[in-house]
């Protein structure tokens, strides 16, 4: 699955939305993807600890880098996971597919996978809740959560 062309100009705005919805002033770091999408990821997240609701756009960034950081960090087409309407990955080493659905697939909306790639909430405690659609043998990707140099980043963007 080749991955979408991220708009550097559309990220920006939608971490600046995300900032000033926050009260922080506008984004003045680098303007490449990777840390735009990292920006986005630590806006929506201060968004959701202060209670408040992430920026749809921002929320979108955010995922979407997100589930590409899982896919570089485990590669392969073995599972999917999406995270309707915004993104989709295929991920872990195994055997592929070629058509049709996935054996191997994990769905849920954005908030929930934010929260589980930052380390904010468990696996299991999102399945038992139903906010994780798994099926298939190998859909459990909870031993490559939290990612795990996403978080350091973070932290830095909204200085």
């Amino acid at each position: 699955m080749p991955a979408r062309r991220v708009d550097p100009e559309r990220v920006l705005a939608a971490l600046n939305s995300q900032r000033a919805a926050l009260g922080a002033k506008p984004w003045d770091g680098p303007a490449e993807a990777g840390a735009l999408g990292a920006a986005c990821a630590a806006a929506v997240l201060a968004a959701l600890d202060g209670g408040g609701q992430p920026q749809p756009e921002a929320l979108r960034a955010a995922a979407a880098y997100l589930l590409g950081v899982l896919a570089d960090l485990v590669p392969g087409r073995a599972v999917e996971v999406r995270v309707p309407p915004y993104a989709a990955v295929q991920c872990v080493a195994g055997p592929r597919h070629t058509r049709g659905t996935p054996p191997n697939v994990v769905e849920m909306d954005a908030v929930t996978w934010v929260s589980l790639a930052a380390g904010r909430l468990a696996w299991a405690q999102a399945v038992a809740d139903g906010r994780i659609r798994a099926s298939g043998p190998r859909a459990d990707i909870s031993g490559y959560l939290p990612l795990p140099d996403a978080p350091m980043s973070w932290r830095k963007s909204l200085d």
